[in-house]
């Protein structure tokens, strides 16, 4: 059998299935044309007559990271509520104060395209520099049709740019405009951003901010339905401060994710549960704020809620570009296991993108997008901080970022 490439001598946490990691010794991918062929022990692999083969030196392949929940393109910069923070200011007080989305509003509005590329292409370089190869990126800090529409076609440039699939959202209600009512804006947004962004074909889902400080559960729900009427799946920011019960009316939306959950209740999680709606846990959002309420993880295990992790990489709350530190950090803080953390970066934040059926896992027929770490088991991808093994980087079937001078290739 022809493969492009072939990838031996290595160890496999394939994450095929529903459950567990499913680690093969003494492994091999082979892929053709950008998708597996073959994942799994090496004795079980068929004759490959293979275009290219790198013996990988007895190191580790997962799926290539997916980050599913960020805010990667903005201009500005909010050190300075990290400060008042630490000073004992609450993030709404910082809002209600004219911080917060709307300070990162007013330096995005008054960037360029270029500007918000030139801002956001290092933040997506360190991402990728872990491992990542698909990435959600949400708009949300322009608020306008106009502004809306430059931060998701930067998105769309950033994917252009780098060997990297970006799933763009829109995010328009994600704060009310200074000197906007907020009824008014959440009915500009369904009745002239949403169509208008779909019909551009420039995102593919539409989420929003349900919270005392953002839109409230009515207000969601015209969103939901105006993004449903448009084609758009939906996604929630849900619970973070309080109960809204945002999470609850997503599912009944068919959501694809609902995102931070800290304040779910019990009706929540049951309502994801029977949807199929993915809990996007948040935990650098948390630490940053130093909150300490954990969202319900046990009562979500117990429902069947597959449970996918972030970066959430934003200015304000969670300025954090790092996987692999957002995964010791929901074991550390939100006491998820090794398998959950791994998988909530792979196969979880798949299926909350929408994209269970292609990517996160190390299957036949997946997308080829892996990466190779320099580790001696996988828990090593939890355990230490401010480490970062990434051995090569592989998109597509192409390997795009290596970090060894011997890259180990042979004819």
């Amino acid at each position: 059998m022809h493969c492009d490439a072939l990838w031996h001598n290595v160890h496999l946490v394939t994450l095929a299935g529903t459950h567990g990691l499913q680690i093969v010794r003494d492994g091999m991918v082979a892929c053709r044309e950008g998708r597996i062929v073959f994942a799994g022990a090496a004795d079980d692999a068929p004759a490959f007559d293979a275009t290219e083969r790198i013996d990988c030196g007895g190191r580790w392949i997962t799926p290539g990271l997916i980050d599913c929940h960020t805010h990667l393109v903005y201009a500005g910069n909010r050190a300075n509520e990290f400060e008042q923070r630490l000073q004992g200011a609450s993030y709404a007080e910082i809002a209600r104060a004219g911080g917060g989305i709307v300070s990162t509003v007013r330096a995005t509005r008054a960037a360029d395209e270029s500007a918000l590329l030139a801002a956001s292409l290092p933040r997506l370089d360190a991402m990728l520099a872990e491992g990542v190869t698909t990435i959600e990126i949400k708009s949300g800090y322009g608020l306008t049709l106009e502004d809306e529409s430059r931060q998701l076609r930067v998105a769309r440039t950033l994917g252009e740019l780098r060997a990297v699939e970006v799933v763009p959202t829109f995010l328009g209600a994600h704060a009310v405009p200074p000197g906007v009512e907020a009824q008014a804006y959440i009915d500009e947004v369904c009745e002239r951003m949403i169509p208008a962004i779909a019909a551009q074909g420039l995102a593919e889902a539409v989420d929003v901010f349900c919270e005392g400080i953002g839109f409230s559960h009515a207000q969601a729900a015209q969103v939901f339905a105006a993004a449903r009427e448009h084609g758009l799946a939906v996604k929630i920011h849900a619970e973070q401060l309080s109960n809204q019960h945002g999470a609850e009316l997503a599912a009944r939306f068919g959501a694809l994710s609902a995102d931070h959950i800290e304040h779910l209740d019990a009706a929540g999680v049951a309502a994801m549960a029977a949807a199929g709606t993915v809990a996007v846990l948040l935990p650098g959002a948390f630490y940053f704020t130093r909150d300490t309420l954990v969202p319900p993880i046990d009562a979500l295990r117990a429902a069947g809620v597959p449970l996918a992790l972030a970066t959430d990489c934003n200015p304000g709350t969670s300025p954090l570009t790092s996987p692999l530190l957002a995964m010791n950090m929901a074991a550390t803080l939100f006491r998820m296991t090794v398998d959950e953390c791994l998988a909530g970066f792979t196969r979880e934040a798949a299926r909350a993108l929408g994209r269970g059926d292609r990517l996160g896992q190390l299957r036949e027929g997946y997308d080829c997008d892996l990466a190779i770490w320099d580790i001696d088991a996988p828990a090593d991808l939890v355990y230490r901080m401010g480490f970062n093994p990434l051995h090569a980087r592989v998109w597509r079937g192409r390997t795009t970022h290596d970090t060894s001078i011997d890259p180990r290739r042979s004819a």
